[in-house]
């Protein structure tokens, strides 16, 4: 059976981990399943990845920057995201077009209607089945990456950060149904518990149609 489900959060919100984690706990139970993440997974948005995110001379507009991670989208559900579920497997990704809502435009401050636009072009109106937000405090979330190199988004305000942290608690009221918001300051292993319930659930579900 497939399922698309993406992971959101803030910077230091534990999405990596996680959406590792839920891969594993499938694969043991022999469901097929693959991980990816965004920007990202096909050579062309590796490629733009390294634009995105360690650019250090490059004065990337928000328009452009936009465009870019769409672009890198567009690719990767045609190349990766639509053949998996059409061979029926789980489809984790980190990140997805929420990230684009809510860090250009919440972040960045591009209309919102133009941004929804763009990322329904890319995605061609494919939405997934369960969107989970880690949901941290923006200083918490830094605290837990000292020592590491920051990159391009990582550099910004934390007003910014903070205006992303709402963009994701609208988006998750819009669309209750979808969002399942899950505060990460918990262990890892309750977290782990939290979404397994919830995609197990999913699974449940789809097997009984």
């Amino acid at each position: 059976m497939s399922l698309f489900i993406t992971f959101e959060g803030g910077e230091g919100s534990g999405k990596s981990s996680q959406t590792r984690a839920l891969y594993r706990q499938l694969t043991r139970l022999d469901i097929p399943a693959i991980l990816i993440h965004e920007p990202g997974s096909t050579v062309l948005g590796e490629k733009l990845t390294r634009l995105l995110k360690w650019a250090q001379s490059t004065n990337i507009a928000p328009t452009t920057e936009l465009m870019l991670f769409d672009a890198s989208r567009a690719q990767l559900v045609q190349e990766v995201i639509r053949p998996a579920l059409k061979a029926h497997k789980i489809v984790i990704c980190d990140r997805y077009a929420d990230s684009t809502v809510a860090y250009q435009g919440y972040g960045r401050k591009i209309d919102i209607d133009t941004i929804l636009k763009i990322n329904d072009l890319a995605t061609g109106g494919l939405k997934p089945d369960l969107t989970v937000l880690l949901d941290i405090p923006v200083e918490a979330g830094f605290a837990r990456k000292t020592g590491q190199e920051p990159d391009r988004f990582e550099k910004e305000s934390k007003a910014f950060h903070q205006r992303v942290r709402k963009g994701y608690f609208q988006l998750a009221a819009d669309e209750p149904q979808r969002w399942l918001v899950v505060n990460a300051s918990l262990s890892k292993e309750k977290i782990q518990q939290i979404i397994w319930e919830k995609v197990s659930s999913l699974l449940t579900e789809r097997a009984e149609r």
